[in-house]
């Protein structure tokens, strides 16, 4: 699974909620500004101009163009920082306090047989779905434990691979 995938099953108007969902003060923090502004290829980044765009970035993705789709991904995270702690602390993955986790750790204890569906049992109703379904296909896709795009209990793409 790659996050050209991901952002295919999510279907167009999720992706343009995500990109809604983008805090251009937060890309500042993180240092992603300047990396989605020109993958974005946008003169000037602000909000306005990102939402607006959204359906050329939409275009762009599902041409498979796999950079757009993994600054984007990295884009809606760090604006979502809270949502990246809680599911972390729900799997009983160990991190800094911003959500970033060591790579490379092996996770496959934490990230078993059904822990999509236990993250958003546990999460649905505090955070949207597509910010919920974006981090979980993240996550599986980062650690190479979803094999197909996550798209909740009635997906029947959900399979996770043995861990």
């Amino acid at each position: 699974m790659d996050l050209v995938e991901v952002y295919s099953a999510l279907g167009q108007e999720r992706c343009q909620q995500l990109v809604r969902a983008i805090s251009i003060g937060a890309l500042r923090t993180y240092g992603v500004y300047e990396a989605i502004k020109i993958r974005s290829r946008l003169r000037r980044l602000n909000r306005q101009k990102l939402r607006a765009s959204s359906a050329r970035l939409w275009k762009r993705i599902t041409e498979g163009d796999q950079a757009l789709a993994h600054d984007l991904s990295q884009a809606v995270l760090v604006s979502n920082i809270p949502l990246i702690i809680e599911v972390l602390d729900l799997l009983g993955i160990e991190h800094d306090e911003n959500g970033f986790y060591a790579r490379g750790t092996d996770h496959s204890k934490q990230l078993g047989q059904g822990w999509p569906d236990r993250v958003c049992t546990e999460l649905t109703g505090q955070y949207p779905d597509h910010l919920l379904l974006l981090y979980i296909n993240h996550l599986g896709w980062e650690t190479g434990t979803l094999e197909s795009p996550f798209l909740g209990r009635a997906s029947e793409s959900s399979a996770v691979k043995p861990g």
